[in-house]
């Protein structure tokens, strides 16, 4: 019986000590609080929040952060107003970070920041029809020094191309592993560097043989869809809204900019080009190019391609407009499509 109340006492004593230890859940002391909150912010906007404290506890400080962007730190409990100017556009977090007696404690709030600009609307004129190989499924398409680069798609299917643009002649082809499926390709630095879909991994070239010469694996970025560089930095699509900012030389991924107009959000952003600073980016099963602000995120412009695919000879429904190269003519690219038996070189004109 002493045995029994012995283990009694133990047990119930090492059942208290747990719950006294255990750590209070942030949303059960504290709030967050955004003044007259709204649905949608643009960037001319400010917004005014506070954290609320629920149940009296001592707060040594407060740090504040608009995702992983510190914006202000505070002693203790007050109203904060911060402005949206020169933020990013997309889905942001306001996080708010409690110090308390030797605990941290993480409340947050979600805003959804969009563009100030509506997109201008543009269209295009048909200059020049080029042959294109029609077992061609275009992922990637980019010029360099007047030669046309190519990455194709589909499992056992997928190449890296160098092309003679004018004629349709593949001037030299490297296939990929039946395993990889090739997306999109850019050239920086003498190097090649061209994604695949589901593999999670990237293959650099030398660009003079072609040879493979390393590979790269993906971060957070979700798969691999479109690439671009504008001299420096490279620019990477993964299907969503997002376009990664990748470190040319690890290829790491250090940030992103998600793809919004002054209503909504951009989603499957495929092929990428860089033009005269912005970001060419084709929507997935869109006839449509976004004209894209590198910084913010900003749909700029639409580019309207709706009846370019009538002008090819014979094409299946899901081989859909998909290549952009850009050869530094003023106001000129060079489209094509999955499967299509054409590369057009179009001029872009404003409706």
């Amino acid at each position: 019986m002493k045995l029994f109340k012995l283990l009694l006492v133990t047990t119930l004593a090492f059942f208290f000590s747990n719950c006294e230890d255990k750590p209070i859940p942030a949303n059960e002391l504290f709030d967050l609080s955004i003044k007259n909150i709204k649905k949608t912010y643009i960037s001319n906007d400010s917004f005014t929040f506070s954290v609320v404290n629920r149940k009296s506890t001592a707060i040594d400080s407060i740090v504040y952060f608009l995702n992983s962007e510190k914006i202000t730190s505070k002693k203790g409990i007050s109203e904060e107003t911060f402005s949206l100017k020169n933020q990013k556009l997309g889905h942001r977090s306001l996080i708010a970070k409690i110090y308390s007696e030797g605990h941290t404690y993480e409340v947050s709030k979600k805003i959804t920041l969009l563009s100030t600009i509506k997109p201008e609307v543009y269209t295009y004129k048909i200059l020049e029809e080029y042959p294109h190989d029609s077992k061609a499924y275009t992922q990637g398409l980019e010029f360099y020094n007047g030669t046309l680069y190519e990455s194709t798609g589909q499992y056992k299917e997928s190449s890296l191309r160098k092309t003679n643009y004018k004629t349709g002649e593949v001037i030299n082809k490297v296939p990929l592993a039946d395993a990889f499926f090739g997306e999109g390709l850019t050239i920086l630095n003498n190097k090649i560097y061209q994604l695949t879909w589901r593999e999670k991994t990237g293959f650099i070239y030398d660009l003079n043989t072609l040879e493979k010469t390393g590979s790269f694996v993906y971060g957070k970025s979700k798969e691999g869809w479109g690439l671009c560089n504008d001299g420096t930095q490279i620019y990477k699509s993964d299907g969503t809204q997002k376009i990664w900012k990748l470190n040319p030389n690890t290829l790491g991924e250090k940030d992103y900019i998600e793809i919004f107009t002054n209503t909504s959000q951009i989603k499957s952003v495929n092929e990428l080009e860089w033009v005269e600073g912005k970001i060419y980016a084709n929507i997935f099963l869109k006839d449509a190019v976004a004209i894209v602000n590198p910084i913010n995120g900003a749909v700029e412009g639409v580019i309207d391609f709706t009846s370019l695919k009538n002008h090819v000879s014979e094409h299946k429904e899901d081989e859909v407009l998909n290549g952009i190269a850009y050869k530094g003519e003023p106001n000129i690219l060079y489209i094509t499509g999955k499967n299509w038996d054409k590369l057009f070189k179009v001029e872009i004109i404003k409706k």
